[in-house]
């Protein structure tokens, strides 16, 4: 029985749409609150502890949604769940402008972080499908810039629409999501009715594609997430505290990093249409292990300038090459969506897990940075060896 394919659409175009949602559903519905922290605080619309829970409760729902994306994406088409979580994510940072209630404010960060997960699971995934391998490094990357785009927002615009207020803030990333979530709505192909049609048969995954590598791949991954967590979390404080360096000093170089957030997926996608994305997936992890030992050796201005760009562009950056792996990795589009997924999940899990332990750590050993970022280098060196273990198990 053949295949229902689906209309022709514009690779370009559909890349922006793509971006455009991680844009909005991760990049701001995540990274823009953490800015806003201070702000909700001196204000006093909830407490402390509640305003850090809210940051958690986007975390909590992002791996929520990472689980049942598959199970989602069964009921329509992915064009029509994107385009779902972009209004929803829009209205959310709307709602988020009137402190009705703990409640209220958790669901809405919950909700986002639900759709967050919907759109990193079905979005890429929904334009690779139609790129030529040869081209899915650039077209990856250019999907993923979104993210990038997103840490360089909540470091230059949440800090000037704080100018104005709480309200005008949650309002005016209301108004940009609407915006372009309306330049975005016609990016992908018209949506198919969903076949109901019994699937072909299984395809046996791609010879260097064993099932040792394909696990290893999604246990890297994770350990990827466990490497980056101490330069998301802890930069700027290492910076304005640590170092004695003051917020609007951490400030620049969170910039920095958002710089690079956006260059990292442009550059490291063609690199691996040039060497290969397994190539590009072990540079990467020689890069991290690279630019925190930089950071721990090094407090210069140079030094710090490097380490948050490097970063910047590897958190990203990493998400494209890692899906261009399961590209090359796995037949067909259900199979690789599957991988993803469960890639996905680990990501969530590695970063929430690790997320809690550094803090503890943090804690537990009086505030020495030096930990939580030798930890990170460790985890980055695990990852490497099972990468290079793994594929002396199955060379192909």
């Amino acid at each position: 029985m053949g295949v229902l394919r689906a209309p022709a659409m514009n690779i370009w175009r559909a890349a922006f749409a793509a971006s455009s949602a991680g844009l909005i559903c991760i990049g701001m519905a995540r990274l823009a609150y953490t800015p806003m922290i201070p702000a909700l605080i001196e204000a006093r619309w909830f407490s402390q502890s509640a305003i850090i829970y809210f940051g958690a409760a986007n975390l909590a729902g992002y791996l929520l949604g990472a689980v049942v994306a598959r199970r989602v994406a069964r009921l329509a088409p992915s064009a029509t769940l994107i385009r779902i979580m972009m209004v929803v994510v829009t209205l959310s940072f709307f709602a988020c402008a009137w402190p009705q209630s703990w409640l209220w404010y958790f669901c809405w960060r919950f909700i986002a972080g639900v759709a967050g997960a919907v759109v990193m699971v079905l979005a890429a995934p929904a334009v690779l499908a139609h790129v030529p391998p040869a081209r899915r490094g650039m077209v990856g990357g250019a999907i993923f810039a979104g993210l990038g785009a997103g840490v360089a927002i909540s470091g230059t615009l949440v800090p000037l629409l704080l100018c104005w207020g709480l309200v005008e803030t949650w309002c005016g990333l209301g108004v940009f999501s609407a915006l372009l979530t309306a330049a975005a709505w016609t990016g992908f192909s018209p949506d198919a009715a969903p076949s109901s049609a019994p699937s072909p048969a299984p395809r046996a995954t791609r010879l260097q594609g064993g099932g040792i590598v394909v696990v290893a791949l999604l246990i890297e991954y994770a350990l990827n997430a466990t490497a980056q967590v101490p330069h998301m979390v802890f930069l700027s404080d290492f910076i304005a505290r640590g170092l004695h360096r003051g917020i609007d000093v951490a400030g620049v170089y969170w910039v920095i990093f958002g710089i690079g957030a956006i260059v990292g997926p442009l550059v490291m996608g063609p690199i691996a249409d040039r060497i290969g994305f397994r190539a590009t997936f072990r540079f990467g992890l020689v890069l991290e292990v690279a630019d925190i030992a930089l950071i721990l050796l090094s407090a210069s201005d140079a030094a710090l300038a490097i380490s948050s760009f490097l970063m910047g562009a590897l958190i990203p950056g990493m998400v494209t090459v890692t899906v261009g792996r399961i590209q090359e990795l796995i037949d067909g589009a259900a199979r690789q969506r599957a991988v993803w997924a469960a890639a996905t999940i680990g990501f969530a899990i590695g970063q929430a897990a690790s997320g809690y332990f550094f803090s503890y750590l943090f804690v537990a050993t009086g505030g020495v940075y030096a930990w939580l970022f030798g930890i990170g280098a460790a985890m980055a060196l695990l990852a490497l060896a099972i990468d290079l273990g793994a594929s002396a198990r199955n060379p192909a």
